[in-house]
């Protein structure tokens, strides 16, 4: 928000009320599952037929996108950006893992809905489908972040 504190709870409140089919992944999708990670954005995976609801939910806290909605389904990302930096993938499906591709209607389908700090409640891939997602960066951070995923799964049998 624009010369103002920016409040993640406006923020995923905001995108929850939006109707848009949003996943929050990445290391903010982490720290929801109370991992203990360090990130200084925030990653969304959308539907495509979504774009627009996300956008016009956002656009109060000052949130702009780089793209249009038919530029950014093109490109398959976009930014949503004021003093935040949100990446936004815009895609059916993400890339395939070792032969099998990440539908985002089946990640919706089997989505989690993790309590925030101040009792918001966000969706975010369940256990294995954020580990399918986290093979599609191929960094370091993502090597290392699967490790802690992987971790994670061996201490809760597969869903905290």
């Amino acid at each position: 928000m624009e010369g103002a504190a920016f409040d993640e709870g406006d923020l995923f409140r905001a995108i929850a009320g939006s109707g848009a089919r949003t996943l929050l992944i990445g290391r903010r999708a982490m720290v929801a599952y109370g991992l203990p990670v360090l990130t200084a954005d925030y990653d969304l995976w959308i539907d495509p037929d979504d774009v627009e609801a996300l956008n016009a939910a956002l656009e109060p806290l000052g949130l702009r996108p780089t793209r249009s909605p038919a530029e950014a389904r093109r490109a398959g990302r976009y930014v949503l950006e004021n003093d935040e930096h949100i990446d936004v993938l815009v895609a059916r499906r993400g890339r395939p893992v070792e032969g099998v591709a990440l539908a985002h209607a089946d990640a919706w389908s089997r989505r989690k809905l993790l309590r925030w700090d101040d009792g918001t409640s966000i969706a975010v891939p369940c256990l294995d489908d954020l580990i399918r997602t986290k093979h599609w960066g191929g960094r370091d951070k993502d090597a290392t972040d699967l490790r802690l995923l992987e971790a994670l799964r061996r201490r809760t049998g597969g869903e905290p």
